[in-house]
């Protein structure tokens, strides 16, 4: 089985219970809700609606996964958090400054937790840990200990797996969480995940881009029916059109390259191009609104109205 969903809520709580069955909570990373605001998620929540949990900074970025009484402390809050919502799943994130030389702190923390029951993930963030001598050592310790390692499948391939296979997508851009897959992109996600599935595994997708909630549904949607619906409701600049329309003006080029440049549109059907393509030949000024956006970009282009 392969699930999808969103890290964090994109979008009002009753529009995502609509499109999809799984989350992951994100808020429990910056505080500890209160019980009564944990029971109240669970309760709005359709019965089938499964929540993972992203633990507390206090556990990954100021105890540094250390085994202390306050981190053993920080986890028993989390456990309840999990216990309350039925979750399953529990992840861990440290930042990209944790690096493999701390992995004898990971491993101690790991053995020495009372799980009662909780699957843990663990991502761990930073190109150190993307080495081959770094994966030897996590496949090695992270299958003693049953921890699942998570990925951006875009970048590494996890190191070991359990019964679940959990993935968190941040995009491929330069800007970190600045991006929106294309079909083609998709497409390729598909033929990385498979094979965790073909062995057995429940796989767990997590899209935590900025167009996170369209790209999730997008993705679910090829996997069920095995087409992608459309970007946009119309094509060439039309297309264009529907993304730049929602743009706050006035604003200068170079603000449209940040906010909107990375936003996918299609050309033709079947064809998708990055604003950016169109955005980079502008003359660098401020554009009062769309409609002076779109001259401009049909006068530096040929493309289709």
């Amino acid at each position: 089985m392969i699930r999808v969903g969103c890290c964090g809520f994109p979008t009002s709580m009753q529009k995502y219970f609509e499109n999809f069955s799984l989350v992951e909570l994100n808020s429990t990373f910056y505080q500890y809700p209160r019980f009564e605001t944990v029971e109240g998620w669970r309760m709005k929540a359709p019965e089938n609606f499964e929540f993972t949990v992203k633990a507390h900074q206090d556990i990954s970025h100021k105890a540094k996964m250390k085994t202390n009484d306050v981190n053993l402390q920080a986890f028993a809050r989390m456990k309840q958090i999990c216990k309350t919502l039925n979750s399953r799943i529990l992840l861990i994130q440290t930042p990209g400054s944790f690096g493999p030389d701390r992995l004898n702190d990971v491993e101690d923390f790991f053995r020495k937790v009372n799980r009662e029951g909780l699957i843990l993930v663990w991502e761990a963030r930073g190109p150190a840990w993307e080495a081959s001598e770094a994966c030897r050592k996590l496949e090695r310790v992270l299958g003693e200990l049953d921890v699942t390692h998570v990925t951006d499948p875009f970048r590494i391939l996890p190191a070991y797996t359990g019964e679940i296979a959990y993935f968190r997508l941040h995009g491929l851009g330069k800007q970190m969480y600045y991006y929106q897959y294309s079909n083609v992109e998709l497409q390729r996600l598909k033929k990385l995940v498979m094979p965790y599935e073909e062995a057995g595994k429940t796989v767990y997708i997590l899209f935590n881009n900025l167009s996170m909630f369209e790209d999730a549904k997008r993705f679910a949607e090829y996997l069920s029916k095995g087409i992608f619906p459309k970007l946009t409701s119309a094509s060439g600049l039309a297309s264009i059109k529907e993304v730049v329309e929602k743009t706050r003006y006035p604003t200068s080029k170079s603000m449209l390259v940040k906010k909107v440049g990375w936003r996918l549109v299609e050309t033709a059907k079947g064809k998708q191009v990055r604003l950016d393509a169109f955005l980079s030949d502008l003359p660098s000024k401020t554009y009062e609104n769309a409609r002076e956006l779109l001259k401009a970009i049909k006068s530096a282009k040929k493309i289709r109205t």
